[in-house]
């Protein structure tokens, strides 16, 4: 794959954009657990105090900046390029979970993200390149093509019944609730920050495009997304670990953000068979580095307990880890140190 100026911008402010952004998910915790301790309400059953923490302000501000990059990036590089580097944030989140938040991630779940790295990487090296646009108008008639519309209700529909009928009933014990609804939504907010720095990168050209209404719609919907994205991440980062929930979003996020860009800006017309093939292996890699993340978060807290608790017969061991989480639910937060144990 060939990297012209523009599409060597686009990787330089997504390796940028994901350092800051992994330093947020950091901060925000950090703020999270301040605000926690203060109020006695967590943002992960409802509460709002983080608001008045300017520790998670500064994280907010830092995933912003990261934001803010990466919208440029896509102005100049394919959403297929962009969004699988995003992997690196996973790496810098995990280094200062480990010395910051002291939460280690298990031999498995390193071995998790470097499949998730190497899948995003093969993506990555059979990418397409994209076509060129012209106007916001070129886009808009992607954007309303039959099979883009049905991805977009497909969306929709599977984010009312995650909000509404999973989130209250599992969402504070499976972290594909709440990062699956930062994921989907996510998926749209990407194919709409395209369009707009497209539009924005053609106006600066001199061909100004904040004359079309479509320009400001994507920008509603940008919006929109985001705000959501916050909100329930905000939720997953509260309520699991740090080091579980980045690799994970990142993975779905990734993932249907490629099937997006696939859908709507046709990435695979014109590819060999062979190539297609080669990005689905690596999208594979990538799940199953996701399922393996997904059942280490599990097996950490098993081992915490046999190592707190010896005394503990297997099988109560077992309930209280296999539970529903609303009678007593481990929290690693609270968990003292080994050197103190």
């Amino acid at each position: 794959m060939g990297f012209s100026e523009d599409n060597m911008k686009g990787v330089v402010l997504a390796l940028l954009s994901s350092g800051f952004i992994g330093a947020s998910f950091i901060i925000k915790k950090k703020g999270l657990r301040r605000a926690a301790a203060t109020s006695g309400v967590r943002a992960g059953v409802g509460g709002y105090s983080y608001l008045l923490e300017p520790l998670w302000w500064l994280g907010m501000i830092t995933m912003i900046v990261g934001e803010v990059a990466n919208f440029v990036a896509y102005a100049f590089a394919p959403a297929v390029l962009v969004t699988p580097l995003g992997a690196l944030s996973i790496i810098v989140s995990a280094v200062l979970a480990h010395f910051i938040l002291k939460e280690r991630l298990h031999k498995l779940g390193i071995l998790g993200c470097v499949m998730c790295i190497a899948g995003s990487v093969i993506i990555v090296i059979h990418a397409p390149q994209e076509h060129a646009i012209t106007s916001v108008q070129e886009i808009w008639s992607m954007a309303t093509q039959p099979a883009f519309l049905l991805y977009v209700g497909s969306v929709i529909v599977l984010v009312f019944i995650l909000v509404f009928h999973f989130a209250p009933q599992c969402g504070h014990t499976d972290v594909l609730v709440f990062t699956g609804i930062c994921s989907l939504m996510g998926s749209l907010s990407v194919m709409s920050v395209k369009a707009l720095g497209t539009s924005l990168k053609l106006t600066f050209e001199g061909n100004n495009q904040l004359i079309f209404s479509e320009t400001w719609f994507f920008l509603l919907v940008v919006a929109t997304c985001v705000i959501t994205q916050m909100n329930y991440l905000n939720k997953a980062l509260d309520t699991f670990n740090t080091a579980i929930v980045s690799p994970i979003y990142y993975v779905m996020f990734t993932t249907l953000t490629i099937l997006a860009s696939v859908i709507m800006f046709k990435d695979w017309d014109g590819q060999s068979g062979g190539t297609i093939m080669t990005e689905i292996c690596g999208f594979i890699v990538v799940l199953s580095g996701t399922i393996l993340l997904h059942s280490t978060k599990d097996f950490e807290r098993s081992s915490s307990f046999r190592g707190s608790y010896a005394p503990v017969s297997p099988s109560l061991s077992t309930r209280l880890c296999s539970g529903n989480g609303e009678l007593l639910k481990f929290n690693e937060e609270d968990a003292p140190p080994s050197e103190d144990i």
